[in-house]
């Protein structure tokens, strides 16, 4: 293989590449130190390459997502990245011939979005054609309807690279240290072990900035103000708990400069301002940089390693 560092497999909107040095700053613990880490809404796993490829003691990494189709597909990389690769490759080679036959193309990318949408495939080809999709879509970006049907036109990439094999070798690798599960983001506690040292990172569905930006479309559910609170409580069990959490969201003061949600919502904890770079956004005064929130019960100026 030509690659050691693992990075995400999928392009997922909102991933978090292009902060990881400034979530890595507010991560306490050193590169030596053992813990575990936890990220109930995986998405891309940006953050959890980006642990798992540094902190070379971590004791184990436990992930989630209300997504089954991303859960299966961390699932079949771990167990079964082979046959994944050979289909990809497969289908990658089908694809990139048909370059210059535009309509026959289509085709070829609808047959395989609508057998996605059947639902009825094996794992490992349910986990294959959302790779393929992910990469010969419009933008890359995985959204899905209230029939919970993915539902993005085919992109305009002439001949994108569909099987990463390098990637999804090292990827598979590194998550047999990770347990993957799938369902509500508090189910992940009862994985912890009591008393540990434990990182918690949050990336969850971003509140919209506008009642037309919604991010939410990655499941056929509504992860609304009052998950946000669920959220939020969840943190401060917690906290209680003496664990530690990096939370992102969006900036909703953006927006509106007098929206207080979340400075209010988590205002006894650490709350920085972050630029972030959004490029999926339908409206084009809402894509570029724009301020993030990162939020956490870290105190890194006081603190800025954890010894263990």
């Amino acid at each position: 293989m030509s690659i050691k560092q693992a990075k995400p497999f999928l392009k997922w909107a909102g991933g978090k590449t292009q902060l990881l040095e400034t979530i890595s700053s507010n991560i306490s613990y050193g590169y030596d130190d053992k813990f575990f880490y936890i990220e109930p809404f995986i998405g891309g796993g940006a953050v959890l390459f980006s642990v798992l490829n540094n902190y070379k003691n971590l004791e184990k990494a436990i992930i989630n997502d209300i997504n089954l189709d991303l859960i299966n597909s961390y699932r079949t990389i771990k167990y079964n990245v082979e046959n994944l690769v050979d289909i990809l490759n497969k289908w990658q080679t089908e694809y990139h011939d048909l370059v210059e036959n535009e309509e026959l193309k289509k085709k070829y990318f609808y047959t395989k979005r609508d057998l996605f949408n059947q639902r009825n495939s094996s794992n490992i080809i349910q986990a294959a054609l959302l790779i393929f999709l992910n990469r010969t879509c419009f933008n890359g970006l995985y959204r899905v309807n209230k029939k919970n049907q993915f539902n993005v036109p085919m992109g305009s990439y002439k001949k994108p690279m569909i099987c990463d094999r390098d990637n999804l070798l090292v990827v598979s690798k590194l998550l047999q240290k990770v347990e993957i599960l799938h369902g509500d983001f508090e189910k992940t506690l009862d994985r912890v072990p009591t008393n540990s040292y434990s990182l918690f990172y949050f990336d969850p569905p971003y509140k919209p900035l506008s009642k037309t930006a919604n991010f939410n479309s990655y499941a056929n559910n509504n992860f609304n103000d009052d998950e946000q609170i669920r959220l939020k409580q969840f943190c401060d069990k917690l906290d209680k708990l003496n664990y530690s959490w990096i939370l992102s969201n969006s900036d909703v003061k953006t927006g509106n400069d007098e929206d207080n949600f979340f400075d209010q919502l988590y205002s006894k904890y650490y709350i920085n301002r972050v630029l972030a770079r959004r490029s999926i956004n339908s409206n084009a005064s809402q894509r570029g940089k724009l301020n993030e929130l990162l939020i956490t019960n870290i105190d890194i100026e006081n603190n800025s390693k954890i010894s263990v």
